[in-house]
């Protein structure tokens, strides 16, 4: 079931998830395979931690890695995963249910790797959903900052 606040999120910004059985899509290869496009159009957002104790929230490609000194270049501090701890703590999500579509006081960052893509796909705060959202839309909505960390 998609969280309260994320659905009004999707609702004010007339944006509809689709939605699976729970615990289909925890990964980008498997949402991927369920929404029948390519890994790529899946839209990871991934929890970095930095030595610093900031949180930061990297939403990318799905067939994409962070690359480490990039991360460092944009955050200003070393970073690693998050926890599931972590995650959960800071932003109230699982791993393969992490959207950004929540009010939080973490920065959220878009990645260059999804401009490529007409339409992208992130979670709507479960791990059986997907958000198609033109990544221009994502952008605006979402108020994310634009940054180049992968590899």
């Amino acid at each position: 079931m998609i969280p309260e606040d994320v659905q009004k999120f999707l609702d004010n910004n007339k944006l509809e998830a689709v939605q699976f059985e729970e615990g289909s899509t925890p990964t980008a290869e498997t949402a991927a395979d369920k929404l029948g496009v390519t890994v790529g159009q899946i839209a990871k957002s991934i929890l970095l931690k930095g030595k610093n104790g900031g949180f930061y929230l990297i939403v990318c490609a799905g067939d994409k890695r962070i690359d480490t000194k990039k991360a460092k270049l944009l955050t200003g501090t070393k970073t690693r995963m998050a926890t599931a701890d972590e995650l959960f703590e800071t932003l109230g999500f699982r791993p393969g249910e992490v959207c950004p579509f929540r009010e939080s006081e973490v920065p959220y960052f878009i990645d260059n790797s999804l401009s490529v893509y007409e339409t992208v796909y992130p979670a709507a705060g479960t791990d059986s959903s997907g958000v198609p959202v033109a990544y221009d839309r994502l952008i605006e909505i979402t108020g994310a900052g634009l940054c180049d960390v992968t590899g």
